[in-house]
């Protein structure tokens, strides 16, 4: 997987890409994409992103969604009710629950440059409960690991994060815990390539 910048640089990266044998839906030659496709990722490279990374280049064999996901996760990255830092938070649990190393490549230095702790980012890597939480942190953490090993949320861990973030903030943190599980999903079942080993790839739990 590469960041693709430029949808010209993209045609000159599309051999290395293609190379990842793993890789089920490598970057598509510049040629087989249709002109939808190409608006589709035109625009992911317009917006705040920058780039073609990631999900969106398999996403790219179903522009439609492409756009209308991408629009989605425009809003929960970056203005989502309870913020930046605390989006990132979740990412990273997300992450973890689906062993998905691109989003944990991706997103790893980014939660620690928005401020979580290299000793929190560890322990969830580990599978561990992290210690020395801020408050914020533990509501986020405890309710986003609720509902992605129980599948639901108990009635005090929904209430500690009603009280703080009130029901916007409580429809937004489950809007990323799905839109990022949606992201980790496409990227298993394709087997989305790492795009390096910068970051520590996550170790499959029982490692």
């Amino acid at each position: 997987m590469k960041i693709i910048p430029t949808l010209a640089l993209a045609g000159a990266l599309c051999v290395s890409l293609q190379a990842v044998a793993q890789d089920r839906m490598p970057l598509p030659a510049m040629s087989e994409l249709n002109e939808v496709q190409r608006q589709a990722a035109q625009d992911i490279i317009n917006g705040p992103r920058k780039a073609l990374y990631g999900p969106f280049i398999p996403l790219l064999r179903s522009p439609e969604l492409l756009d209308r996901s991408s629009k989605m996760g425009e809003y929960l990255r970056y203005k989502s009710a309870i913020g930046n830092k605390l989006s990132e938070l979740v990412i990273l649990i997300v992450a973890r629950h689906w062993t998905q190393q691109v989003e944990w490549y991706l997103h790893q230095p980014i939660a620690l440059k928005v401020g979580i702790k290299q000793e929190v980012i560890d322990a969830i890597a580990d599978g561990r409960t992290p210690t020395g939480l801020s408050e914020d942190e533990q509501i986020v953490y405890d309710f986003s690991t609720e509902i992605n090993t129980n599948k639901g949320v108990s009635d005090v861990t929904y209430q500690k994060a009603k009280t703080r973030f009130g029901d916007t903030g409580v429809i937004d943190m489950l809007g990323v815990n799905g839109y990022y599980t949606f992201l980790a999903i496409v990227m298993n079942g394709t087997r989305t390539a790492n795009p390096d080993t910068k970051v520590t790839p996550l170790k499959a739990f029982g490692q």
